[in-house]
C-alpha cells in the first residue's frame, strides 16, 4: 500500500508529467508559426462571435445541469437548477487546472449544498459520462460518413502504408484475427487462473468500484421516467457544442467559409483534445484544432493556431469566472439557503 505522503508525490508527478506533455504539444503546434502575425490575428478577431460562441456555451451548461438534476431527481432527492448549474461550473473549473478533479468537485458542492449523497451523485455523473461518449462516438461516425471525401485523403495519407502492409492480402487478415483471438484468450485464462491472486490488488479494487459505479449509472438511466427529456436535453447539448465551434469560425475570412457540418468535424475531433489528461486540454487541443483546418480544410496555419488560441482561451477564462463566482456563490452567499434533502 502506498503512504499518503507517496501518493501525493505519485499524483503531483503524474499532473506535472502531463502538464509538461500539454505544453510540448503546445509549442509543436506554434513553433514554425511566425508569432507576430499570430498576435496579429488575435487582436483583429472579429471577436462578436466569440461571445456569441461563449453565450451558447453558458447555454449548453444549463442544460447540461438540467439533464444532471433528471438523473439525481430520479433517485428520489430534490434539487435546484441555480444550485446544480453553479456545482457544474465549479467542476468546469476544476477540470481547467486538474484533469478529472471536476467530477469529484461538482458533486462534492452539490452533496455538500443540498444534502444528497456524494457516491449516489457521482454515479449519475458517470453515468452521463457514459451516455455523452456514446454520442461522441456515434458524431465522430457521422462526421466520417459526411466528410469521406475529405478524411480519406488524409487517413490514407497517415496509415495509407500501414494499412496496405497489414491487409493487402487474406492471409495477413487471417493472421491479424489470429492474434487478437490468441492475445483476448490468453488474457481471458491468466484472468481465470490467477482470479484470486488479482482480486488481492489494489487496482483491482479501483477497477472493480469503477465498474460497479458504471453499473449503478446505467441502471440510472434505464430507470429514469423521463427518458425522452433526457435525450431531448442531451441533443440541445450537443447542438450547442457544435454551435460554439461553428460561430467562432467567423472571427476570420479565412474559416468564414466554413458550415455546420466542417464544425461538427472540428467540435467531435477537437473534443478528443479537451478529455485528454492535461491541464485544461492545453496543447493537446490546440494541436488537433490546428491539424484539423491545416490537413482537412488547408487553412492557413498560422489562422488555424490563432483559431484555436482564441477559443480555447475564451472557454479556458469562462469556466474560470463564471465557475469562481458559481463555488463564491455556493460557499458564502448561500449560505442562509436551507438544503432541500436530509438524507445524510
Amino acid at each position: 500500500m502506498l503512504t499518503a505522503a507517496r501518493k501525493r508525490n505519485l499524483n503531483l508527478t503524474q499532473y506535472l508529467f502531463f502538464l509538461g506533455f500539454g505544453i510540448f504539444l503546445l509549442w509543436l503546434c506554434f513553433r514554425k508559426l511566425d508569432m507576430t502575425e499570430v498576435w496579429n490575428d488575435i487582436l483583429t478577431a472579429h471577436y462578436i462571435w466569440l461571445v456569441i460562441s461563449l453565450f451558447v456555451a453558458l447555454i449548453s451548461h444549463i442544460f447540461r445541469a438540467l439533464r444532471w438534476n433528471l438523473l439525481i431527481n430520479s433517485m428520489g432527492y430534490k434539487t435546484r437548477l441555480s444550485t446544480t448549474f453553479f456545482a457544474v461550473m465549479v467542476g468546469y473549473m476544476a477540470n481547467t487546472a486538474v484533469p478529472r478533479m471536476g467530477e469529484f468537485m461538482r458533486c462534492g458542492v452539490l452533496s455538500k449544498k443540498e444534502k444528497i449523497p456524494f457516491n449516489s451523485l457521482f454515479g449519475t455523473v458517470i453515468s452521463e459520462r457514459l451516455f455523452d461518449l456514446v454520442v461522441l462516438i456515434l458524431i465522430i461516425i457521422l462526421v466520417v460518413v459526411f466528410q469521406l471525401d475529405l478524411l480519406q485523403g488524409t487517413l490514407n495519407k497517415l496509415f495509407g502504408g500501414i494499412q496496405e502492409s497489414m491487409f493487402s492480402d487474406i492471409t495477413n487478415v487471417a493472421l491479424f484475427a489470429m492474434a487478437l483471438a490468441v492475445f483476448f484468450g490468453g488474457l481471458w485464462f491468466f484472468v481465470k487462473r490467477y482470479k484470486s491472486s488479482i482480486q488481492k490488488l489494489g487496482f483491482y479494487q479501483k477497477i472493480h468500484s469503477f465498474l460497479a459505479g458504471l453499473l449503478e449509472g446505467i441502471k440510472t438511466i434505464i430507470n429514469l421516467k423521463e427518458k425522452l427529456l433526457f435525450l431531448i436535453y442531451t441533443a440541445v447539448i450537443w447542438f450547442t457544442y457544435a454551435l460554439m465551434v461553428y460561430f467562432p469560425v467567423f472571427m476570420f475570412p479565412q474559416t468564414s467559409h466554413l458550415d455546420f457540418i466542417d464544425a461538427l468535424t472540428l467540435m467531435s475531433i477537437g473534443s478528443l483534445g479537451i478529455v485528454a489528461p492535461v491541464p485544461g486540454g492545453i496543447g493537446a487541443y490546440h494541436f488537433i484544432i490546428k491539424a484539423i483546418l491545416l490537413e482537412l480544410y488547408h487553412i492557413n496555419s498560422t489562422i488555424a493556431g490563432s483559431f484555436a488560441a482564441i477559443t480555447h482561451a475564451g472557454q479556458t477564462l469562462l469556466n474560470i469566472f463564471v465557475g469562481a463566482f458559481s463555488y463564491f456563490y455556493l460557499t458564502w452567499l448561500a449560505k442562509t439557503q436551507k438544503p432541500l434533502n436530509d438524507k445524510i
